[in-house]
């Protein structure tokens, strides 16, 4: 009976009082629904503990032990533009989504001069006669309205996790991007959600939708970091559908602060022909989880996935990853790399499915961990189901400390040990957050990489 009580105790604190959100009352009948199931699946589902095999390394417990509330409101005072400054992403000045402590933030947010046919919107334009496209400047259509029907919550399913049937009772605190056919979107997308100080422990259900419709292109940056050290549970949803012959290049960045907690679900779907590029970037966080899922649902559908962990002190970051070929002629990348300092724990089980039908699938995997102290370890676990026949897959798993070799090699060129160990970590790390297409991005995180590394 202790995962009911402890599902208990997280359910509560997270979804508030016992009613359904405000706007489900006045939303269209399938959202309200959707809604009421994913509120009795959170009260009826167990919370993962480490006797289930896929969390046998991460213990939720303790943020069961924590008393959160829900934000009713947005915070007393939103931050300023100098503490705003840091977050802010050149290349995407103006298309820009902000929500702080869960509430979206027009005064931050910068959406404006859009191409014809992309859609930046609140979730909640879609909750019912109240929404007014905001975000977005113009109010919903018909056409928009379907595609948030017909792919919301249908990809990443609620009925049998816990987290994400959390997360689905609040469904409406988020945003939905939807790029129609044939639109190529130059300006990233940055969807910001931030935290700031509040007095007591809080929660926030971020939930993100993003479409792109066949022939799209689209860069997405789906970002999570704080102001002040207050405790957060973020516990996030994203759903990616990307459409026949149709791109997206998705860059996921996880640096909120120490005291807190971050679980985060995305479930991607391709279509034929489809192309999609994940990097994502675990830096913060007490205690973080990622479950990555990616069904590459049509033929010759192309995933690339890349993931850094870069964590220390008493951190513990788990990365989950599926790559779940269903269609023939499949092709798949994966590169995770960890890097694990003081007494830090680093997880990551990344699992390769081969459907009967699909044939000629080429996927690979590889794992990279770098220990840098004795008490800081790694648990890595890459898997391969084949059930089909013409197939090429490998995986590789490795896990060490410094080549010494190379710290013999810099050391002979005159550099101390110590600035040698550091830039030979900061170089390991660097060559995933170099996959990030945008550039300012990629030079502020080698900054704060490098004072990671302590090169700096």
């Amino acid at each position: 009976m202790a995962e009911i009580s402890q599902g208990e105790a997280i359910a509560l604190a997270a979804l508030g009082s016992t009613r359904l959100p405000a706007l489900a009352g006045s939303g269209p009948g399938w959202l309200a629904g959707v809604i009421a199931d994913a509120r009795a699946a959170a009260s009826n589902l167990p919370v993962p503990t480490p006797r289930d095999e896929a969390w046998r390394f991460t213990d939720v417990a303790q943020i069961a032990r924590q008393s959160f509330i829900v934000p009713a409101s947005a915070p007393t005072v939103e931050p300023d533009l100098a503490a705003f400054a840091p977050f802010v992403i050149e290349e995407a000045s103006a298309t820009r989504l902000v929500h702080v402590d869960g509430v979206f933030s027009p005064a931050l947010s910068s959406v404006h001069g859009l191409p014809a046919g992309l859609r930046i919107s609140l979730l909640s334009d879609y909750g019912g006669p109240g929404g007014t496209g905001e975000a977005s400047g113009v109010d919903q259509d018909a056409a928009a309205a379907a595609i948030v029907r017909a792919h919301l919550a249908r990809h990443a399913r609620y009925d049998a996790d816990f987290f994400s049937a959390l997360n689905t009772a609040r469904l409406l605190d988020g945003a939905a991007v939807i790029s129609a056919p044939g639109v190529q979107s130059s300006a990233p997308v940055h969807l910001l959600f931030l935290t700031t100080g509040r007095p007591a422990p809080f929660t926030v259900q971020p939930r993100v939708l993003v479409v792109a419709e066949p022939g799209s292109s689209l860069t997405l940056i789906e970002e999570y970091a704080s102001l002040g050290e207050s405790i957060v549970f973020t516990n996030s949803v994203s759903e990616v559908v990307v459409g026949a012959n149709a791109s997206v290049h998705h860059v996921r960045l996880q640096r909120e602060n120490r005291a807190s907690f971050h679980v985060g679900r995305c479930a991607v779907t391709l279509d034929r022909d489809a192309r999609y590029r994940s990097v994502s970037i675990n830096l913060g966080a007490r205690l973080s989880r990622l479950d990555l899922e990616v069904t590459l649902d049509g033929e010759g559908a192309e995933a690339h996935l890349d993931g850094l962990a870069l964590i220390d002190a008493r951190q513990h970051a788990d990365t989950h990853t599926l790559l779940d070929h269903a269609r023939p002629d499949g092709t798949s990348r994966q590169l995770h790399k960890c890097v694990c300092d003081g007494g830090s724990h680093g997880v990551f089980n990344g699992r390769i499915r081969v459907r009967p039908d699909a044939q000629r699938t080429d996927s690979a995997q590889q794992s990279r961990a770098l220990l840098l102290s004795p008490k800081a370890q790694i648990n890595a676990k890459p898997q391969l189901e084949i059930f089909a026949d013409d197939v090429k897959a490998a995986h590789g798993a490795t896990v060490g400390q410094l080549d010494g070799e190379e710290l013999f090699y810099l050391a002979s060129r005159g550099l101390p040990v110590e600035q040698a160990r550091k830039l030979l970590t900061y170089a390991f790390a660097a060559e995933v957050i170099e996959r990030i297409p945008v550039r300012s991005l990629v030079a502020r995180l080698a900054a704060q990489v490098m004072a990671r590394t302590g090169l700096k």
